[in-house]
């Protein structure tokens, strides 16, 4: 179970070899024009998640055109948590029509990489200027109310992706993510 956190302004840790939902691999070198990664740990049986999944790709959708990617990736043991193997990952992203990369991180060294603890848990990187590196400008939850959208007061994620899009600086750099812990060998 990780303790540390990855902190703001940290290179993103990057990932490779991992398999989509799609079949083929995937390498964080895909998403390198992106102007903003947004990187969610996830998985199939967690209910935040479920929660949010709508909201993702609605995220994905409002913002893909203008240089953002969502990508999910689930870490979850499946020897005890079987609902969360790559089967159960093709039959949830084409159930919940995701837009975004779903991948499996079976040897969970990504999410060690990026100290992840929870699911979801959201990690945004975007390059400051003058540089082209990105770097971690925003960790925590999507918004303040998973149970219901409508009554969402905070969105940390979508303000956070605005900020960086209008060359603004993020003003919640961080919120403590609720949901599911990642489920560990």
């Amino acid at each position: 179970m990780m303790t540390e956190q990855l902190p703001l302004g940290a290179p993103f840790p990057g990932f490779s070899g991992l398999k989509g939902v799609d079949g083929k691999v995937h390498n964080a070198e895909e998403y390198a024009a992106s102007r903003i990664l947004v990187v969610v740990f996830s998985c199939n049986h967690c209910p935040y998640v479920q929660a949010y999944e709508k909201r993702m790709v609605a995220l994905q959708n409002s913002y893909g055109s203008r240089g953002v990617q969502l990508v999910a990736i689930n870490s979850n043991d499946t020897l005890n948590y079987p609902d969360d193997d790559y089967e159960g990952m093709v039959r949830r992203a084409g159930q919940e029509g995701l837009t975004f990369p779903y991948l499996r991180d079976e040897d969970q060294s990504v999410a060690e990489a990026f100290h992840a603890s929870h699911t979801p848990e959201f990690f945004v990187f975007a390059a400051k200027p003058g540089m082209d590196r990105k770097v971690l400008v925003y960790h925590g939850k999507m918004d303040d109310n998973y149970q219901d959208p409508q009554r969402v007061k905070e969105r940390y994620l979508q303000d956070a992706v605005d900020a960086v899009l209008a060359g603004r600086p993020v003003k919640i750099g961080e919120t403590h993510s609720i949901g599911c812990t990642i489920k560990w060998r």
